[in-house]
């Protein structure tokens, strides 16, 4: 892991590929306990933890996805997947459970909205993609520094905005209390995939949000 701070007794870090199976079982973990779209379509850790994995080359190239480890035991407590905003989905992607789709659907409907009328070249838009803390570490504030971490490290390689979708309101509050702004938002009720309404069972979440937040 490459340092980038300490807070609290907590290394946030650059990832690097000897981390991924680490950063996938903790994701995965995270996601399929608690994200609203992977619990509504039954989406395993083990299914999560493989579309994760193929995220992780391409992570460990970019270097925008963020860890943060126990500076006394050295356990990883939190990751922040990113990637640049025009990055292709990985290879791979397409092998992934079909349990996926309608989410992956919900997700392109919204990068589109966002993409319509700019002008977006690499290196310039920070895509946000995961983030999860683990179970005994959560109210430590380590989601909300991992965030930090992740805009600041952007910011040094010249990044100047940040993009990410909020599945859930408790990502949508750490995230609005970070400085980012609603642009695009799908109703969970509302939302039909092929004419289905997949995730109408979630409750206490409003949809997705696609949010932003300037930089530079």
């Amino acid at each position: 892991m490459i340092s980038l701070h300490e807070a609290s007794g907590i290394q946030y870090g650059v990832f690097e590929l000897s981390d991924q199976d680490e950063m996938a079982s903790l994701l995965a973990e995270a996601f399929s306990c608690d994200d609203p779209p992977a619990v509504a379509m039954g989406i395993s850790a083990e299914e999560f933890e493989a579309c994760v994995r193929l995220f992780c080359p391409g992570a460990a190239a970019e270097g925008l996805t963020i860890i943060a480890r126990s500076a006394g035991t050295g356990e990883m407590m939190g990751a922040f997947l990113a990637a640049d905003f025009t990055a292709p989905s990985p290879p791979g992607i397409e092998h992934v459970s079909e349990k996926f789709l309608p989410t992956f659907t919900l997700l392109d409907q919204l990068d589109a909205d966002y993409r319509r009328n700019k002008t977006i070249a690499p290196g310039t838009y920070l895509h946000l993609l995961l983030l999860g803390v683990a179970r005994p570490f959560t109210g430590r504030q380590v989601a909300q520094h991992l965030v930090a971490a992740c805009e600041e490290n952007g910011r040094r390689k010249g990044y100047r905005v940040a993009v990410t979708e909020a599945s859930g309101s408790v990502s949508q509050r750490i995230f609005r209390k970070q400085g980012y702004a609603d642009c695009f938002q799908v109703s969970y009720q509302e939302y039909r995939y092929q004419g289905i309404p997949v995730f109408a069972s979630i409750e206490g979440h409003s949809g997705v949000i696609l949010m932003d937040k300037i930089l530079a």
